[in-house]
C-alpha cells in the first residue's frame, strides 16, 4: 500500500513537472518596420490570432490593427531604449544586436522607429504560456528553422535543447542582456539561464563591462541614462521617481518605493521574501544594492 502510494506520488510530480515545461507554438513573422524594437522585445504577427486565446490571460492581448503585439521576451531584461522618453546606455547596441540575431540588415531607424530593412519582416514563432499584466504574451522567441519539427498551436515540452536554439538564449550568452527571472517561469528553464548569463558575466561581456548596479548615483537623469548602466528594472524605478522627484516628491528612492507599493517589487531572494525597498540603501546621492541580479527571483504580479 505505501508502495502505490510513493509511485502515485512521484507520477503527480512527474506530471505536475510536465504541464510546468509545456508551451503553446504560436508562428507567425517578426515585423520591424514602422515599430520600436528594443533589446528584449519585437513586434510579432500570429498566423492564427486566435491561439492566444489558449494563453493563460490571453484575453489581455489586444492585437494593433497590422495584427501585431508586442512580445515580452522571458528570462532577459535589455538596457531601456524608449522608456518613457529615456534610454540607457547601450540600448541601441542591444536593439541592433537582437534585430542581427533575426536575420534583419540595413536597417534605419528615425526617432527610435525602425523606417526600412532587409527584409522587411522575418518568419518565426514564439512558444508562450501567458500574457503578462501589459498584456504581452510572455515569450521564449525562435526563429522558423529552429521550429520546423513542431506545428502550429501544438503544445510542447520546452527542454534545454529547445531552450539554447531561442533569442533569449542567443542575447543572454552575449551579456546585451540582464537576467531578469520571474516566479512564473520554471525553475530548470531559470537554473539553466542563469548558467549562461554567468558565463557572460565572467567573460566580462556586453552589459558587464559597464554594469554598476551594486552601486550607482542617482542626482538626476543623466547620471542614469547616459553616465551609469545599472538593472533596468532598477533604471525604471529610478525614472519614475525622478519625474515624481520634479513635481514635488520629498524623500529618496527609497521613500518612494515604500510611498508607492505598485513600483516596490516583490523578490525572493533564495528562500527568503522580500521586497525591493528593503533590498536597496540610500545614502546621499549613492545608492547601494543589496543582491545580485542573478540569485533573485521576482514574483509575477
Amino acid at each position: 500500500m505505501k508502495f502505490l502510494l510513493l509511485l502515485l506520488i512521484l507520477l503527480s510530480l512527474n506530471f505536475s513537472s510536465a504541464q510546468e515545461n509545456t508551451y503553446l507554438v504560436i508562428k507567425g513573422s517578426f515585423v520591424i518596420i514602422g515599430k520600436s524594437p528594443d533589446g528584449d522585445s519585437v513586434r510579432f504577427r500570429p498566423d492564427n490570432p486566435e491561439l492566444f486565446k489558449k494563453l493563460k490571460r490571453g484575453y489581455r492581448i489586444q492585437p494593433s490593427k497590422d495584427g501585431t503585439v508586442q512580445l515580452r521576451f522571458e528570462a532577459i531584461d535589455a538596457p531601456e531604449l524608449h522608456y518613457l522618453g529615456e534610454a540607457q546606455p547601450l540600448g541601441s547596441e542591444a536593439r541592433d544586436y537582437l534585430l542581427g540575431q533575426l536575420g534583419f540588415t540595413n536597417f534605419t531607424h528615425k526617432n527610435d522607429k525602425i523606417t526600412s530593412s532587409t527584409p522587411t519582416e522575418i518568419r518565426g514563432g514564439i512558444l508562450s504560456q501567458a500574457a503578462e499584466t501589459n498584456g504581452r504574451p510572455v515569450s521564449y522567441a525562435f526563429l522558423e528553422a529552429d521550429l520546423i519539427d513542431l506545428s502550429d498551436g501544438e503544445r510542447t515540452l520546452v527542454n534545454e535543447t529547445l531552450l539554447a536554439k531561442s533569442l533569449n538564449t542567443k542575447v543572454l550568452q552575449a551579456g546585451m542582456a540582464y537576467y531578469t527571472v520571474y516566479s512564473s517561469q520554471p525553475q530548470n528553464h531559470r537554473n539553466f539561464m542563469k548558467g549562461l548569463a554567468l558565463e557572460a558575466k565572467t567573460q566580462n561581456l556586453g552589459i558587464w563591462q559597464n554594469d554598476m548596479t551594486a552601486s550607482f548615483t542617482l542626482n538626476g537623469f543623466l547620471s542614469v541614462t547616459d553616465d551609469q548602466l545599472i538593472l533596468p528594472k532598477l533604471f525604471r524605478r529610478c525614472v519614475n521617481y525622478l519625474r515624481d522627484k520634479e513635481k514635488g516628491f520629498d524623500g529618496n528612492l527609497k521613500d518612494w518605493l515604500l510611498a508607492n507599493p505598485n513600483e516596490d517589487d516583490e523578490i525572493m531572494l533564495g528562500t527568503r521574501r522580500s521586497t525591493l525597498s528593503s533590498l536597496i540603501q540610500v545614502e546621499g546621492n549613492t545608492v547601494y544594492v543589496l543582491f545580485d541580479p542573478l540569485e533573485v527571483v521576482f514574483l509575477e504580479k
